[in-house]
């Protein structure tokens, strides 16, 4: 027979809401604080904060907000016991007030460097990580951010037509993948083979150690890409070659992050030109990293 105690306690968890027993987080609250909806990627609660404020040019490319300019932040864990990883895409006189900030919350910085070469403003890409009470890092990471201008207005609805232009189902078929567009961007998020721990705990593909590339039309019938490759040493120089081979610049190679298992770098590249050679070059890298 169950005790008056045990079935208080079942009795609680059924008033519990939905969305904080499935996933471990209070989606609402995390949505509050940053006045917009998050997605829910397995175990992951991911925000994207794409600075739609900037203007951007690579040699003579307007970047899209979604082909290299998209801050973002992705929880896991607990309401009590949470993770955060992220990425913020911040001008140079941003990167100390919001630095500051987030080292008074007593966030990690992981990195801080260029992604592109060229590029008109000069951007910079901050990689940090939080522990703590999900809620609370979401409020110090939504006060960090105010120290730049990042927009917080709710994201407009997409105005995206209903057949995406022939670039997509080109580069699509060309990596044997199938990608999202949104935003102009086709943008492919690959998982590596092997699981990425970092003191001991699975760090997912979604927070931010899947290969990252993304491609937009660049006018003249040809197309832009760039992101990040998430490779062990051994796979580091095979990669440019496969890159030099097909005329895709390396604009950078470094760390996002501390303590990881097996050891990463993330290189990154800028290419443009004819679709199918752009796509042809990708799957070429591609081909030298251990992915799934």
């Amino acid at each position: 027979m169950l005790s008056i105690k045990r079935i208080l306690a079942c009795l609680a968890l059924l008033c519990l809401p939905a969305v904080a027993v499935g996933q471990g987080l209070d989606a609402a609250k995390l949505d509050q604080a940053f006045n917009r909806s998050g997605q829910k990627l397995g175990d992951v609660y991911k925000f994207g904060f794409p600075r739609t404020d900037l203007h951007v040019t690579v040699n003579g490319v307007a970047i899209k907000p979604g082909l290299a300019l998209g801050s973002w932040a992705a929880f896991s864990g607990t309401d009590t016991d949470a993770m955060v990883m992220g990425d913020l895409v911040l001008l140079q006189d941003e990167v100390n007030p919001v630095m500051t900030k987030l080292r008074q919350s007593g966030f990690e910085i992981t990195a801080l460097h260029n992604h592109l070469l060229g590029e008109t403003p000069r951007v910079m890409y901050m990689h940090y990580m939080g522990h703590g009470n999900a809620a609370e890092l979401a409020s110090s990471l939504r006060a960090a951010l105010g120290e730049s201008k990042t927009p917080f207005g709710k994201p407009a609805g997409s105005a995206e037509s209903e057949a995406p232009p022939p670039f997509v189902k080109a580069v699509e078929d060309a990596l044997g993948r199938k990608g999202s567009f949104a935003g102009g961007v086709l943008g492919f998020g690959i998982p590596r083979a092997e699981a990425i721990t970092m003191d001991g705990v699975t760090v997912l593909p979604s927070q931010g150690v899947a290969e990252g590339i993304n491609f937009q039309e660049a006018g003249d019938g040809k197309v832009a890409t760039t992101g990040d490759f998430v490779l062990t040493a051994g796979e580091i120089n095979p990669v440019i070659s496969a890159l030099e081979a097909h005329h895709i610049l390396v604009t950078a190679l470094h760390s996002h992050t501390l303590g990881e298992q097996p050891r990463l770098f993330f290189m990154h590249f800028w290419g443009r030109g004819p679709t199918a050679d752009v796509a042809e070059g990708i799957k070429a890298a591609l081909e030298k990293v251990r992915v799934k």
